[in-house]
């Protein structure tokens, strides 16, 4: 058996904490540390939310399942702590952990009929103004649907993992992450007409930008990988071929981070 190690280098607890799995995984189970993600029967992402996204985008096309270990604030997807790692890795040797099945989404950018972009996220697809507070304009359609022309400070075309990142700041709901379904969430639409949208996953989300814009105009996926779009593009946006298989994240995990949040936030504005 082998296994991968993804960890965040800018923190020191969790380089700590990867030299001490790697250590535990070598002298008590006999396992291999692999080089390459296809290599690996488990991935390991240490320090945060960041890493476990980042980490997600390489592992997931090869269906390895993922054990995530967040460092310091609780995370909405790392729901393991660093003193559960061992005995949460051992119930999954033993067939025994609960595996979250995460809906992801591959992305594609199609410029005068050529592809010029393509991968994958877990959270979020992102379209907005590479500048301060400039308003873009998309055609956002489906095969069977038109959505419209929405005006607006960008566009968020969620998960349900990633509906309480980014897209639940510019309103969007909050969906269970075990659900099969994409939120389309215009930014701050000049028409109060233009809501969130939670879409079945059936059909891509079809998203040109307009011809005339007086701004640059960015695409990024889950905060991390970016690409620039020109007047014209065509970004397709639909449900990936494969899940991210997330250890021990099961939705009650989730509930209980969401909870600690909301709770914290009221407990700061009581304050």
């Amino acid at each position: 058996m082998t296994a991968v190690l993804f960890v965040n280098r800018y923190k020191a607890a969790a380089i700590s904490l990867s030299q001490t799995i790697e250590r535990v995984l070598k002298t008590q189970y006999d396992i291999e540390i692999a080089l390459h993600p296809e290599q690996a029967d488990i991935a390991f992402s240490i320090g945060g939310d960041g890493t476990v996204l980042r980490t997600a985008q390489l592992v997931a096309p090869f269906n390895i399942p993922l054990l995530t270990i967040h460092l310091g604030t609780l995370g909405f997807i790392a729901a393991v702590t660093s003193e559960q790692w061992q005995a949460v890795f051992e119930q999954w040797l033993e067939k025994k952990s609960h595996i979250s099945r995460r809906s992801m989404l591959e992305v594609t950018v199609e410029r005068q009929g050529s592809h010029i972009f393509h991968r994958s996220c877990l959270n979020d697809a992102v379209i907005t103004s590479s500048g301060i507070a400039k308003m873009i304009n998309l055609t956002v359609n489906t095969v069977h649907a038109r959505l419209g022309t929405y005006r607006s400070d960008g566009l968020i075309v969620a998960t349900p993992t990633g509906s309480t990142a980014y897209s639940v700041s510019a309103g969007g709901p909050i969906v269970d992450p075990e659900l099969e379904a994409i939120i389309v969430n215009p930014i701050c639409p000049f028409a109060l007409a233009n809501r969130p949208i939670v879409m079945a996953t059936i059909d891509p989300i079809l998203i040109e930008v307009s011809a005339h814009q007086r701004t640059e105009i960015v695409l990024t996926l889950d905060g991390q990988v970016t690409e620039t779009l020109k007047p014209r593009d065509h970004v397709q946006v639909s449900k990936a071929p494969y899940c991210a298989l997330l250890i021990a994240a099961d939705r009650t995990s989730f509930y209980r981070a969401l909870y600690t949040k909301l709770a914290g936030q009221e407990s700061s504005h009581a304050s």
